[in-house]
């Protein structure tokens, strides 16, 4: 049994493993902007309506909906 969850359930300043898209429409959109199954990734803010989120991915802050976020599935890592 894994103990993946998905990116939207992070909380600001916690950080996960990406493991899989359950979308694969998006996950080809995903891919093309460096979101690869092994990478970390980290929640830096949220909008103050609770959507879209930004999000850390190799060093550079990537912007996404939190519908977009429920298809990438990760494995907790902790707080920064």
């Amino acid at each position: 049994m894994n103990n993946w969850r998905k990116l939207s359930d992070l909380k600001i300043g916690e950080s996960a493993v990406i493991e899989e898209f359950s979308d694969d429409f998006l996950s080809l959109k995903f891919l093309e902007m460096g979101c690869l199954p092994g990478e970390s990734i980290t929640l830096e803010r949220i909008a103050p309506m609770g959507d879209p989120i930004i999000v850390n991915v190799s060093g550079y802050l990537m912007t996404m909906r939190k519908s977009e976020a429920k298809t990438i599935l990760v494995s907790y890592l902790g707080s920064a």
